[in-house]
């Protein structure tokens, strides 16, 4: 079953991760690096996205048409002008089944804290985009935080007689949790998204993680999912539910056997180009040069010559956790445009946080 209804569109989920027993200011960095896997999953399932949390919406959208993301053209109308910071929104064009032409904007907040800026901002990005293109606005927002109180849905103000009311549909991720049979049914894609989410929010013992990392990446063989499917998917719950380097190599040995049992060696058919021949223990064990190069030696060995940019950039990164998951995707992704998109993310996240 081929989920992606839209050719040629850039897919890289690089999944951020939320590590245990983080200190308070790592749990920020890297929460803030979580838009980075749901960002790539709106885009390759923007379909599936819409249904799943804003059906309305996709009720209302003729998806007999093409639609066009327009990610460059929003960074230049809402860049955030003090942090630098790109917040992960999605500005998308899409047809409605009369016939008009709207734009519609998507902004996803990966955040586990209140932000009392958020309506602000969202009710800046709408006006921005409107005056832009003159061209009618619907802004959504899908919170991914913890908090079950942060619910922002308006922005107000109002003074002597003037009042401006600016209200946007939300989706709360963590109200899922209450329901999970539903979720564990639902054959839309994003179920698994949001389950993989909300339990690398909820579980912090590594070994009741791995349970529930293999228990997802299970249902999306019992799904039937086409091969790439599999392993955008897999992308996505590999990257927030990571694990400790032991018990990853416990995961992948029994990951084995569930696709020898379902005869769809998707995963580790590509997983073992690089991790049976000891590369992650070799950055976890080496210098800081040696794993930049095995990032290098592993993009060679997957598609031939490596752009001299690329070898650049993997070589300005300097946090060795980050080189071991640019090593996975290495490993992993189908094209080294897929990988190069990912590794401008690692590189703009790497360049945020100094």
């Amino acid at each position: 079953m081929n989920l992606n209804g839209r050719a040629g569109i850039n897919r890289n989920p690089y999944m951020a991760m939320k590590k245990c027993n983080m200190t308070e200011t790592e749990t920020e960095t890297e929460r803030g690096d979580f838009d980075s896997p749901w960002k790539e999953a709106v885009e390759y399932y923007f379909k599936y996205f819409m249904a799943f949390f804003f059906p309305t919406i996709h009720d209302g959208i003729d998806w007999s048409r093409s639609y066009e993301f327009m990610d460059k053209e929003l960074e230049k109308i809402v860049r955030d002008a003090q942090s630098g910071r790109r917040y992960a929104d999605k500005l998308v064009r899409v047809f409605l089944h009369d016939g008009c032409e709207t734009r519609l904007m998507i902004h996803i907040e990966i955040q586990g804290y209140r932000d009392s800026t958020f309506p602000k901002r969202m009710y800046i990005y709408n006006y921005r985009i409107f005056d832009r293109y003159n061209i009618e606005t619907v802004s959504v927002a899908v919170l991914t935080d913890d908090n079950p109180r942060f619910r922002p849905d308006e922005y107000t103000t109002s003074r002597w007689g003037c009042e401006l009311k600016f209200r946007f549909p939300i989706a709360k991720v963590w109200d899922y949790r209450r329901d999970w049979s539903s979720l564990a049914d639902d054959p839309n894609p994003f179920a698994i998204v949001v389950m993989a989410h909300l339990k690398a929010l909820e579980v912090q013992d590594a070994f009741i993680r791995k349970r529930w990392k293999l228990r997802l990446i299970r249902l999306l063989y019992d799904r039937g999912y086409a091969y790439k499917d599999v392993l955008e998917l897999f992308r996505f719950i590999d990257w927030l539910l990571i694990l400790p380097q032991d018990l990853d190599k416990q995961f992948i040995e029994e990951l084995r056997i569930i696709e020898e049992e379902k005869r769809m060696p998707f995963v580790t058919s590509v997983e073992r180009i690089g991790i049976e021949k000891g590369i992650q223990e070799g950055i976890r064990l080496g210098s800081l040069k040696e794993a930049q190069e095995m990032v290098i030696e592993a993009l060679k060995a997957r598609f031939g010559t490596v752009p001299q940019d690329v070898e650049i950039t993997v070589q300005e990164i300097e946090v060795k956790e980050n080189l071991k998951r640019l090593l996975r995707q290495a490993i992993l992704s189908d094209s080294l445009e897929t990988f190069q998109r990912q590794l401008q993310y690692c590189r703009v996240n790497h360049q945020t946080s100094h």
